[in-house]
């Protein structure tokens, strides 16, 4: 009896419960890819920089009055700064290759600032020449279009148009950031005021780069953005100078590079050329304050960020010729309708000018880098570098011959018009180009590389 009862006991006494397991750690939130703060750093440094190149035109009255410089004078000066900030382009982006985007950026920022806080001792107008124009020249395009086309090819391959867009949008953002500042500064305390701020400013931007700025994804043990292998290991070796006159020369066979070189410099005089060294003193002429002007140079730096994302989302998806056609042709008549819209107050007119051109400021930039992309593959970088060389030029000879034009005529009404026939004919030059069949590339860093 007594040993069935203890079997039944026993058998009827529960198991012991299962070991608990152990509680599920909460899923860890992936990080953003560090392309994305690379980007950030570049953005923030285009930012920056962007006000370097109005300062100038904010100058241009304040200088007459000061030392009786003639605006052409006062115009020479930006054309150097211009010329010297494509031509700088093409080696700039040989030189991150060879040197690294931190060691480049940094120099370059730093050369601003010294340029542009010398020129609060110049009594002369060579000096202007030298400080704007050849040393904050030199900076300047040290980065720009050269720094937005590396970051974007060294650690993008997915969304490629779309951080140019948003880089190349940077500079706009910068101008809404400091022209009403710095022509605030300008009138109630001087000019030498705004120079002080420019200079300060290059120099703080220049912590980041130093801080976050990393030159490639292989570096961190990480793809490019969007990557599914491993680009090929970069050549860094021989001269950047030779090396940038080397793709110069094989890029120069080519027809399709003179077209984007010929429309790119339309480009450049249609924009910085004019518009940004010139739309200030021009709207003053017709007893507009400078600091309204301003203003509205800032609200198209407003819209012109929009309309160039939208153009790097657009490059993603459409044919970048027939984007450049319609850019091109809306901003010709855009400038063609402009002296009729200028008054001595904010009127609807000028506000709609400001939007429609806006738009279209430098929404040019993505589809033309994408063009260089297309064409000339992993040597794209330095393409574009020289594409911008041709940009700058365009805008160097325009903003002195529209001084020249302003001091002969007294006002600035054939250059308007004289800007909407150019822009006609780069709308030819892109309708020149024949659309090539996209063939797989080498990721396009600056294996070789954008105003």
């Amino acid at each position: 009896m007594t040993e069935p009862t203890t079997r039944h006991a026993l058998a009827a006494t529960p198991p012991p419960p299962p070991a608990s397991a152990p509680a599920p750690r909460p899923a860890r939130r992936a990080r953003p890819h560090y392309a994305w703060v690379v980007a950030g750093v570049a953005l923030l440094v285009l930012v920056g920089s962007a006000g370097f190149r109005s300062t100038p035109g904010l100058m241009m009255d304040a200088l007459n009055s000061e030392f009786g410089w003639s605006h052409a004078t006062i115009a020479s000066a930006v054309s150097v700064n211009l010329t010297l900030y494509g031509l700088t382009a093409p080696f700039a982006a040989a030189l991150m290759d060879r040197f690294g985007i931190r060691l480049v950026v940094v120099s370059a920022l730093l050369t601003i600032s010294v340029g542009a806080g010398l020129t609060i001792l110049m009594t002369q107008s060579w000096q202007l020449i030298l400080c704007w124009g050849v040393l904050v020249g030199l900076g300047s395009g040290s980065m720009a279009g050269a720094f937005a086309t590396t970051v974007s090819g060294r650690w993008f391959q997915a969304r490629q148009g779309l951080v140019t867009g948003v880089l190349t949008a940077g500079g706009a953002a910068g101008n809404l950031v400091f022209m009403p500042l710095l022509a605030t500064l300008v009138e109630r305390h001087g000019w030498r005021s705004a120079v002080v701020v420019v200079s300060l400013a290059a120099t703080v931007v220049a912590v980041p780069v130093l801080l976050l700025m990393r030159e490639r994804p292989a570096d961190l043990g990480i793809l490019p953005y969007g990557a599914t292998e491993a680009p090929p290991a970069p050549v860094t070796d021989g001269s950047a100078l030779a090396r940038s006159l080397r793709v110069l020369r094989e890029a120069g066979r080519s027809k399709a590079f003179w077209l984007l070189a010929g429309s790119f410099a339309i480009c450049g005089a249609t924009t910085a050329g004019l518009v940004g060294t010139h739309f200030i003193p021009a709207a003053h002429d017709h007893g507009m304050p400078v600091t309204t002007a301003a203003s509205l140079l800032a609200l198209v730096g407003v819209f012109d960020v929009a309309g160039t994302i939208a153009s790097g989302w657009f490059t993603d998806r459409f044919d970048s010729r027939k984007l450049l056609i319609v850019y091109y042709a809306l901003r010709g008549i855009s400038l063609a309708f402009l002296p009729q819209l200028f008054a001595g107050s904010l009127k609807p007119p000028i506000l709609a000018f400001v939007i429609f051109y806006g738009l279209d400021w430098v929404a040019t930039v993505p589809p033309t880098v994408a063009l260089c992309r297309q064409y000339f593959g992993a040597d794209a970088p330095i393409v574009f570098g020289w594409v911008l060389a041709a940009h700058q030029i365009g805008a160097a000879a325009v903003a002195g011959l529209a001084g020249l034009s302003r001091d002969a005529f007294g006002n600035y009404d054939l250059t308007w018009y004289g800007a909407g026939g150019l822009c006609a004919l780069a709308v030819l030059l892109c309708v020149a180009l024949r659309r090539r069949p996209v063939a797989p590339l080498a990721p396009a860093g600056p294996v070789a590389v954008p105003a």
